[in-house]
């Protein structure tokens, strides 16, 4: 079968700087795939290919001419190496995404509930961080939209305000009203971090998401085993190739959420791995997007319909397609705290 693909790069700009404890972004980079089939010449399909600056695995100086070469590849071959490509997850994303656009309707990736328009998904709202006033802000503009489950980016400010924004929301909601996330994106240090989770537990937070740097197994089990708060792993999973090391990593700390994107953890069949193994460890997940435009924004939103069944209760980080002033229009929508695809008919 006979393909032709196309990329192009693209910047984006955020309406205002979403801060993490990594640093704070401005702009974005993606690469977008217009892919087109010979016995289908008026259908193009079109993915994203956005990967993380510092974070991820295939934030690389070339990588341009390398999505080019894997691109070329796909055209020669019509088909997608997983075994090569699982090393450039956000490139593998873009191109999953294209091939099933080409062969769907409408962006309709898969055929669930979503996608028919007949179920919307639930989405936390996410808090960036910020100066305290900022934060608190934040905070009221997403209680106020109805959200129930909120997400803070922590680490950037001093812990004590960090407490007291949460504690502020505590005072006026208890968990079985508002569900609270925080995200500490390893800003922890290991020798400081059991005091720090044994704060936030008596907040009743739901789960923190990486609260120490990846890599240090040892140290992230310790407090996987003792902390009185749920942890998620998000970073952890970057650069875990195979189902062994997979397998491995999982049995070792043994988290009890792990967060995924496609876009860092593998692309769509990455993710369906993770999400396999560590149901059969009775451990949870949900799905976020990786701050793509609407493009990637749908395709991690149809994976997660597509992953989870009909019905999700859990809700997913799906709540970015606001964050740019130059996006890009996609049948995706928010609607409160929940995000629903306007089916084309």
């Amino acid at each position: 079968m006979e393909y032709e693909i196309k990329t192009t790069k693209r910047t984006l700009h955020f309406k205002q700087p979403a801060g993490t404890s990594r640093g704070i972004y401005t702009t974005r980079q993606s690469w977008f795939i217009e892919m087109k089939r010979a016995d289908m010449p008026d259908k193009v399909g079109i993915g994203e290919c956005a990967p993380l600056p510092n974070l991820s695995c295939d934030d690389i100086p070339e990588y341009e001419a390398v999505l080019e070469e894997q691109c070329r590849i796909v055209v020669e071959t019509g088909r997608i190496d997983l075994s090569h490509l699982q090393h450039y997850p956000s490139m593998l994303f873009g191109l999953e995404t294209a091939f099933r656009d080409l062969v769907t309707d409408h962006h309709a990736l898969f055929d669930t509930p979503f996608a028919s328009g007949d179920e919307g998904i639930p989405i936390n709202g996410l808090v960036w961080m910020g100066s305290k006033e900022e934060m608190s802000r934040r905070i009221e503009d997403k209680l106020s939209d109805g959200f129930t489950c909120v997400k803070l980016k922590i680490g950037a400010i001093d812990f004590s305000e960090e407490i007291g924004l949460l504690k502020g929301i505590r005072e006026r909601f208890g968990k079985d009203y508002v569900e609270l996330r925080v995200d500490a994106n390893g800003a922890f240090l290991p020798s400081d971090a059991m005091r720090k989770l044994d704060a936030l537990a008596a907040l009743d937070i739901h789960s923190i998401e990486q609260p120490i740097k990846n890599g240090q197994w040892e140290e992230m089990s310790l407090l996987c085993r003792e902390s009185p708060v749920s942890i998620a792993l998000d970073e952890e999973l970057i650069g875990i190739f195979g189902e062994e090391r997979k397998k491995e990593m999982l049995d070792k700390i043994c988290p009890d959420y792990i967060i995924l994107k496609p876009s860092l953890h593998g692309g769509m069949a990455g993710c369906e791995e993770w999400v396999r193994l560590a149901r059969e460890r009775n451990i949870g997940s949900w799905m976020t997007s990786a701050l793509e435009s609407n493009v990637g924004l749908n395709a991690v939103a149809h994976l997660a319909a597509h992953i989870y069944g009909p019905d999700i209760r859990m809700p997913q980080g799906l709540g970015t397609g606001q964050l740019f002033t130059d996006n890009i229009d996609m049948p995706v929508r928010l609607q409160g705290s929940w995000m629903w695809f306007d089916k084309c008919c």
